[in-house]
């Protein structure tokens, strides 16, 4: 998802507000959760995001449904805000931008591992102390299984892409047959 300047600019200024009184994670743990319901309930955004009803009557609608979840005050006036300026729609990029602020902020990479069958617990953690050396963060891995790797294991975190997967040997191998002039 390609995450716009407005976004981000909103998803930062909740973050300095989280930063200020400590209450970052639980911000974030509050946007994923309405961004969550939005995504579940695309009738309730589209209400939201329509211009056919009044901002007014938008608002009573959030404020309902607000009430029921038991927000923090700060979220509830940043989803209020969102809605008077006609960006509530884009509480998906902000949910995603603050969920990466965030974990720059406290130092945390997002991996995902790639592998051709199920990864071994104790491999795993071996893996994760590995990409924690390398990359001086604490990394919380997801993991994937893809059989057309054939192989070895793939890692992702942010853009750089680790690739020792089979198919890849495979690929370099046949790239420095045809330099060489193999056919």
């Amino acid at each position: 998802m390609r995450i716009s300047k407005i976004a981000k600019r909103y998803a930062r200024a909740l973050l300095d507000i989280g930063k200020e009184d400590g209450k970052y994670e639980r911000y974030g743990s509050e946007l994923k959760e309405f961004a969550k319901i939005c995504s579940e309930n695309q009738d309730f955004l589209n209400i939201l995001s329509s211009p056919i009803f009044s901002v007014e009557e938008r608002m009573k609608i959030l404020d309902k449904v607000l009430k029921k979840i038991n927000f923090s005050e700060v979220v509830n006036n940043f989803l209020r805000v969102l809605l008077e300026r006609k960006r509530i729609n884009r509480v998906f990029e902000i949910t995603e931008y603050y969920s990466m602020l965030l974990d720059e902020f406290l130092g945390i990479a997002r991996a995902k591992i790639i592998t051709a069958r199920p990864i071994k617990k104790k491999t795993l953690d071996k893996l994760v102390a590995a990409l924690e050396k390398f990359t001086s963060k604490k990394v919380e891995a997801e993991t994937e299984v893809d059989e057309s790797i054939i192989g070895g294991v793939v890692v992702r975190i942010g853009n750089l892409v680790l690739d020792g997967s089979i198919v890849a040997q495979l690929e370099g191998l046949k790239e420095s047959l045809k330099r060489s002039g193999w056919r």
